[in-house]
């Protein structure tokens, strides 16, 4: 194991800083909210009431510096279907069927190839999801963007009728939570794997596999239970997002040892990375949490975790 401990703020990322965004935020978005806007800001994904029964919920998001080692090995195809795939999971979260998507690509040189890699890899999940492109925008922009390298982001829109909202405000002690396991990174903490990989060769099978899309998941499990909250784990790992769900007064203890973790952990292990900011950064293989009653679960569930008033936030059963 190196000698000097891998993190994700010696990568040059802080996630409080990013916390301190949204505080320093919320006034100006909180000025421009009408009437209908609902829900708090901050959540996976913004809502607003088209009418007295739909709700529209949206999000955006970027693939990150995962294109830089996608780029490198040439699977920036796999990227586009990265941020399909994180946009879905996000308005999920609200029980929201994807409408569609819009995308945005800058470059300091457009590479019309690369482009196209991007946007047939988001096309691939939109096509299963039955969410529709409309369109977005390609920029180029020499001097914003290093030569060589590309930005891709996403939005994602999706409706739900608002007898169908999950929210997590029914959450209650004694419920459980599911876990439904990642294909491995998914697009979080790649300014740390970069670090790691440096600019040497790399594996990009472990590294690279695209984010999961969880919606006909998530849409068998409501056909057969009562699904109160939805958690999609991005940065923060599944700590930091499932916190983001759960009602006041009542919290979640995990079990870390109830899924096998994909290999591309231990990888980071064994590259100096710790538990703690593995648990901190990571998915560690748990990439979608949902929360139902006991009563309701399955032997075809992964249950990793119980809510219990009296815990807060989120705590490991190991600790």
């Amino acid at each position: 194991m190196p000698a000097e401990e891998q993190t994700y703020a010696a990568a040059g990322v802080s996630l409080a800083t990013a916390d301190a965004i949204v505080e320093r935020l919320r006034g100006a978005v909180s000025s421009t909210r009408t009437s209908n806007v609902e829900g708090a800001f901050g959540a996976f994904a913004g809502l607003y009431a088209l009418d007295e029964r739909r709700l529209l919920a949206a999000s955006t998001d970027s693939v990150g510096s995962k294109l830089v080692l996608a780029r490198r090995a040439g699977r920036l195809r796999s990227c586009g279907a990265d941020i399909a795939a994180h946009g879905i999971n996000d308005v999920l979260t609200t029980g929201a069927d994807p409408l569609f998507f819009l995308d945005y690509v800058a470059a300091s040189t457009i590479d019309p190839e690369q482009v196209a890699d991007l946007v047939d890899g988001a096309a691939d999940v939109c096509r299963a999801a039955g969410c529709a492109i409309l369109g977005g925008e390609t920029a180029e922009l020499p001097g914003i963007y290093r030569e060589g390298e590309i930005d891709f982001c996403g939005t994602v829109v999706g409706v739900v009728d608002r007898d169908r909202l999950v929210d997590g405000s029914r959450i209650a002690d004694g419920d459980v939570v599911v876990g439904f396991p990642s294909t491995g990174i998914h697009c979080n903490g790649f300014s740390l794997v970069r670090r790691i990989v440096g600019d040497g060769p790399f594996d990009a099978d472990l590294l690279l596999p695209p984010t999961a899309c969880y919606l006909d998941g998530v849409r068998a499990l409501r056909c057969r239970a009562d699904v109160r909250g939805l958690a999609h784990v991005t940065g923060g790992g599944i700590a930091g997002n499932l916190a983001r769900v759960l009602p006041e007064g009542l919290g979640a203890v995990v079990d870390p040892d109830a899924w096998t973790r994909p290999a591309v952990f231990g990888w980071l292990a064994q590259s100096g990375v710790s538990e703690d900011e593995l648990r901190r950064v990571f998915n560690i293989g748990i990439g979608y949490c949902a929360v139902i009653p006991a009563a309701e679960a399955t032997a075809a569930d992964l249950v990793i975790g119980r809510i219990e008033s009296g815990v807060e936030g989120v705590a490991w059963s190991d600790r």
